[in-house]
C-alpha cells in the first residue's frame, strides 16, 4: 500500500491490528503499490479501509477474517476460536486459558482457512495485538500488572502470563461464542451445540466484522466495498464452515468456561482453587 509519510511513520502501531500482516507493508510510493491511502487520512481510518480491503483479499482466496480470539494449548496442539461480541468476554477467557498454559494465536481477528482443498478449518494467524478492556480485566485477574495505556483498552501482548504461539498453521478443534456472565460465581459454565443455520448466522455476522466500522473523517461505506459476487463467495465459505465445524455456546464465569473449552478440546489439566475464586 502507498500512502503519505505521516501514516508509514506510524506503521508499527497500524500493522498489529491488521489480520496476517507484518511491518513493511506500507511505503511512502516511489513505485507501483496495490492501492494507495488519501493522503492526511488518520492512523484509525487508514486501519479501518485496509481491513475492508484485506476482508475482500483473504475471502477471494479461500479465508476469513473472523472476530475471534484464536489459542493453542502446546501439549497436544489443539486449537480453539473464541467468538462473540464486543464486550461478551473474549478477551477474558482467553487470559483464563492462557493461565492454564494456552498460547495465543490471534488476539482479535483470526485469519481462518476455509478453502475447498482442506479438510478442516485452519488457524492461519491473525491480529498480533491482544486488548482488553481495564476494568474487567482487573476485577477476574486482579492479579495481573497491566501495561499503562492513555484509554480503557489495553495491549495484553507483553503481560507475562501471556504467550505467543509459534506461527504455525493449526487445525481448529473447537469453536465457541463465549458470553462472560457479570456474577463472579457463576461458575458452572453452561454449554449448547447451535444447530447449523444458527451457526451459520453467527459465522456469518463475525466473518463480516472488518466491514461494519464507520470512518471519522471520510463518508465511504465500507460495507459497500463488498459487492455481490464477493458476498455469495464468503456466504459459500461460511455454509461451508457451519456444516464442517460444531459451534457451541458457553456460558459462565470465565474460568469456567475456560475449563468447559478444555472438556471440549480434550481431557483438561486439574483445576486449582485460585481459578474458582
Amino acid at each position: 500500500m502507498e500512502a503519505d509519510s505521516a501514516l508509514v511513520a506510524q506503521w508499527e502501531t497500524i500493522a498489529p491490528h491488521l489480520p496476517g500482516v507484518l511491518p513493511g507493508g506500507l511505503r511512502p510510493g516511489g513505485g507501483p503499490a496495490v492501492g494507495v491511502l488519501p493522503r492526511g487520512m488518520s492512523a484509525k481510518d487508514a486501519r479501518r479501509v485496509l481491513n475492508a480491503h484485506l476482508h475482500l483479499l483473504h475471502v477471494d482466496h479461500g479465508a476469513l477474517c473472523l472476530h475471534a480470539v484464536a489459542l493453542r494449548r502446546p501439549s497436544d496442539g489443539r486449537s480453539v476460536l473464541l467468538l462473540g461480541g464486543h464486550g461478551a468476554g473474549k478477551t477474558l477467557v482467553a487470559l483464563a486459558l492462557a493461565r492454564r498454559g494456552w498460547q495465543v494465536l490471534a488476539g482479535d481477528v483470526t485469519l481462518l482457512d476455509v478453502s475447498d482443498a482442506r479438510p478442516a478449518p485452519r488457524v492461519l494467524g491473525g491480529t498480533t495485538a491482544f486488548l482488553a478492556r481495564r476494568a474487567p480485566t482487573r476485577r477476574w485477574f486482579p492479579e495481573l500488572v497491566l501495561p499503562w495505556s492513555a484509554g480503557d483498552r489495553v495491549d495484553l501482548g507483553h503481560v507475562a502470563s501471556v504467550q505467543r504461539a509459534p506461527a504455525e498453521i493449526q487445525p481448529v478443534t473447537v469453536a465457541a461464542v463465549v458470553d462472560v456472565d457479570g456474577d463472579r460465581h457463576a461458575r458452572q459454565g453452561v454449554v449448547e451445540v447451535l444447530d447449523t443455520h444458527t451457526a451459520a448466522t453467527v459465522w456469518w455476522r463475525a466473518s463480516g466484522h472488518l466491514l461494519e466500522r464507520l470512518l471519522d473523517d471520510s463518508p465511504v461505506v465500507l460495507r459497500q466495498l463488498e459487492n455481490d459476487p464477493a458476498a455469495a463467495r464468503r456466504q459459500e465459505r461460511v455454509r461451508a464452515l457451519a456444516g464442517a465445524l460444531a459451534l457451541h455456546t458457553v456460558w459462565g464465569a470465565p474460568h469456567a468456561i475456560a475449563r468447559r473449552i478444555e472438556d471440549l478440546a480434550g481431557t483438561a489439566p486439574p483445576t486449582s482453587t485460585m481459578e474458582d475464586r
